[in-house]
């Protein structure tokens, strides 16, 4: 290993004043390439962690003194390698490679950019390498990379285009057709700049031995320098006409001068972009790059799995994911990297739920069937068999010395609420506490209200006593053997008031404490925390979940969603929680009737508004953004308050309601809102979940094509709670396809479950949950669409949790080493 070039440039860099210029271009891109070259030739992992750790800051964003704090670190470590005497010189030589062909000019590929192979390092540990260490990234274009989530080496190589242009089918000029990709190698006859519409472009004629057709490339001038008559060209795109005559517009070309395609030709790949990356830049960078490294990546499965599942290798599953020969292994790298990323999701969630289960007991709950018959009783309704059943299911985990660990799903208004009190009631009455924790601050309010009026129907309420006189405390007797105290903590509270609650629970004296992240905070502590429910389980990522459990010593867990989550997705991303449904609403709920209406029926449906609340109902008027941005046209929640109150119910009592508010006046707006002092609330996507208004009979969404449709399915169910017919309007200005699709679903279709299915079609999973889930490794390749994947590697993650658990076996090694590494962050595997 050369240290002598480091000595040299940190010295230079000292006398410089650490300034950043004792290289030309900067020191972050030396210092990558020395470190590189260095993990290369190191073996033991005690200096490799070191230098991984060290080498890791960004120099460009020091300040001059913690640069020569960072110089001083690196020159005690560079005498640590010379004393140890790590100076193993790397050999690069790459390997000989046959004479490739282009195939559709049978010329032979000339090497003209000939690279040399990356050295091999052992466990693959050279990927996490930053990516400035690749040819043709910079630190401007690492930048833009950095935007897209790409800071390492493997992250490049996990850098998929999210699809391929089919360029591959060649045609000559006299075979073309209107409106389909094709390609043509053709000579050029003419090719200048013109101005069409005064903008500066290129105009080509070119041909082959059937014909001639028109070439155009808009705002592209420089193009016509580059095409001299007689040279040959490979043309692809999408083939229109004009005034009667074929021509193409702007398409992808390049030189047939016997290089690898690129750009025409093949199936050419679309990457995700930013601001400052172009595609011709992107794909010819990424091809030299997926050409030197993909071979570097360490296939971690089994070799007889791989063969009894008829797996390709992983280098070329990512080769063929970017530059793929043709669909067929297209496809066939997809069903590769799908299937690592579900079975290493499943292998990881079945690890957690053991490690859960298994560490430390549970307690076994008495089922106090009086208590239990006594609240059910007090409803002003029977549950449904559906409520019945899945009530069944947890009592009987609550029965057990195991803790559980429940995911309810339950449309909205299918009453997993009441369900979920039946449950904390069985905690409490075996003298236990329980926590209840919300997403927003709003919905956590909305359960205080709730459950305080079931206990006011099934006891009475007290209104004297150290614990009752709290502000956000109440107590409520007749129904256990002693009063119950339920209490809401929220972040928005007098900080006199919070610290009050906090010591009460942990003195044991607050039975049923309802809060959002409050909750799982250090400074609370409980006295005997027996059961935790999480509500919105998909806005609580696993780390939140695991805190809220270390409350406790092992509670039970019932983890709600009102988001519907197809079977399949729910066992993948919730593979270490058991599955309950409420499938059915309770009786004499209604359907919302819903319409997606064009910008000139803006007016007409402002006057239904009106007629439902002259017959004393109450509206919802939903828009996207709390403040006008430039790139999303979407109507903001603030300054279409003041148009409505000015422009168009000037009369009318309106609200604002957004996330940015404190909570004071949220819930002063929401109190107006519930005793109908208001007529119409206009919100952001605060009102997504737990607000439940049953006077209010219509909803009307500005820009209803930027949501999802679980999200618009979730939108809706804001009304309907009441007895009168509600409505929910879809306003949409100008909607992509992709827009106008999910409004006809959404207007057509009245099922959580199959909306959400559409929805995973149509975004996957990532966008489908809003944010990635904390502590669960990306999904870059998998579609959830892709059932029979998705039970592939459930069934395979099972049979070798079964038999191999801990991965202790020599063929499972490389196997462990992958799973330490996806779910480092999450720190669930050791």
């Amino acid at each position: 290993m050369n240290t002598d070039s480091l000595h040299k440039i940190l010295s230079l860099e000292k006398q410089r004043g650490y300034t950043d210029k004792a290289v030309i271009g900067g020191m972050e891109k030396f210092l990558a390439k020395w470190s590189a070259a260095a993990m290369q030739s190191l073996n033991a992992p005690v200096l490799l962690i070191r230098l991984q750790k060290l080498f890791k800051a960004r120099y460009s964003s020091m300040t001059p003194e913690k640069r020569a704090a960072w110089a001083g670190d690196v020159l005690v470590f560079l005498e640590v390698l010379e004393n140890e005497g790590k100076k193993t010189a790397v050999s690069t030589k790459p390997m000989p490679a046959k004479e490739k062909t282009n195939t559709l000019t049978k010329n032979p590929i000339k090497k003209t950019n000939e690279v040399k192979q990356p050295a091999t390092v052992k466990n693959g540990s050279g990927l996490e390498t930053s990516v400035t260490y690749v040819k043709g990234v910079g630190p401007a274009v690492a930048k833009k990379f950095e935007k897209l989530g790409v800071k390492t080496v493997r992250d490049l190589l996990y850098y998929f285009p999210h699809r391929h242009l089919d360029y591959s089918k060649m045609k000559k000029i006299a075979e073309l057709k209107e409106g389909e990709d094709q390609t043509i190698i053709a000579n050029v006859w003419q090719a200048n700049e013109t101005r069409p519409g005064g903008k500066r472009s290129t105009e080509a004629i070119v041909g082959d031995e059937t014909g001639n057709i028109k070439v155009l490339w808009f705002n592209q001038p420089f193009i016509a320098k580059n095409l001299s008559t007689n040279t040959q060209i490979i043309l692809s795109g999408k083939v229109s006409a004009f005034n009667g005559r074929l021509q193409l517009m702007s398409p992808e070309w390049e030189l047939a001068d016997g290089h690898d395609l690129l750009h025409t030709g093949r199936l050419v790949p679309v990457y995700p972009l930013t601001q400052g990356l172009y595609p011709r830049q992107v794909r010819r960078l990424m091809k030299d790059f997926i050409d030197k490294w993909a071979g570097q990546a360490p296939d971690f499965l089994p070799e007889e799995m791989k063969e009894r599942l008829k797996l390709l290798e992983l280098p070329d599953a990512i080769h063929q994911a970017h530059y793929p020969d043709d669909d067929a292994k297209k496809d066939r790298a997809r069903v590769r990297l799908a299937f690592d990323e579900l079975f290493l999701l499943q292998l990881g969630v079945m690890s957690r739920k053991r490690k859960w289960q298994l560490s430390r007991p549970g307690t076994a709950f008495d089922i106090k069937e009086d208590v239990l018959g006594r609240f059910l009783k007090s409803l002003s309704y029977t549950l449904t068999p559906a409520q019945n059943r899945v009530l069944k299911e947890i009592l009987a985990d609550l029965n057990k010395k195991t803790p559980m660990i429940r995911l309810l799903q339950g449309e909205v208004g299918s009453g997993k609420t009441i369900v979920a009190t039946a449950a904390l009631l069985t905690a409490v009455a075996n003298g236990f506490q329980t926590a209840f924790m919300a997403p927003t601050e709003i919905l956590a309010e909305q359960h205080f209200i709730t459950l305080c009026g079931l206990f006011g129907k099934l006891g009475q309420e007290e209104g004297e006593g150290a614990v009752s006189n709290l502000t956000g405390v109440k107590s409520f007797s007749g129904f256990l053997e002693k009063p119950l105290h339920i209490a809401l903590l929220i972040g928005d509270m007098k900080q006199a008031g919070k610290k009050k609650i906090q010591q009460q629970v942990q003195e044991g004296e607050i039975d049923i404490v309802i809060g959002t992240h409050a909750l799982v905070q250090k400074d609370l502590g409980f006295n005997k925390l027996g059961l935790a429910v999480v509500d919105e389980q998909h806005r609580f990522g696993v780390e939140q979940r695991g805190a809220l459990r270390e409350k406790g010593f092992n509670p039970h867990m019932l983890v709600m969603t009102a988001t519907p989550i197809p079977r399949t997705l729910a066992l993948t991303l919730y593979g270490d929680l058991d599955l309950s449904v409420i499938n059915e609403l309770p009786p004499g709920r209604q359907t919302v009737k819903t319409k997606w209406l064009r910008p000139e029926q803006r007016e007409s449906a402002y006057a239904f508004i009106r007629k439902e609340i002259a017959v004393g109902r109450q509206a919802f008027i939903l828009c996207p953004l709390v403040e006008e941005s430039e790139s999303i046209m979407a109507q903001a929640a603030v300054a279409e308050y003041e148009r409505l109150s000015t422009e168009v119910f000037p009369d009318l009592q309106m609200g604002l309601l957004h996330g940015r508010m404190s909570s004071a006046d949220k819930d002063a707006v929401m109190e107006e809102f519930r005793a109908g002092n208001l007529n119409i609330l206009v919100s952001t996507p605060v009102i997504e979940v737990g607000i439940d208004i049953p006077n209010a009979t219509v909803m009307m969404i500005e820009s209803a094509d930027r949501f999802g449709l679980s999200q618009l399915h979730q939108f809706r169910g804001r009304v309907g709670r009441g007895k009168e017919q509600s409505y929910c309007m879809l306003m949409a200005e100008n909607a992509s396809e992709v827009g106008r699709q999910r409004l006809d679903i959404i207007e057509n279709t009245q099922d959580g479950f199959k909306l959400a299915e559409e929805d995973l079609k149509m975004r996957g999973p990532g966008e489908f949950f809003g944010t990635k889930q904390s502590g669960l490794p990306d999904l870059r390749m998998a579609r959830i669409s892709d059932v029979a994947i998705l039970e592939l590697a459930r069934n395979e993650a099972v049979k070798l949790f079964q038999t191999d658990p801990d991965m202790k076996k020599a063929e499972h090694n490389k196997l462990a080493q992958e799973m330490a590494r996806v779910w480092a962050d999450a720190g669930e595997w050791s």
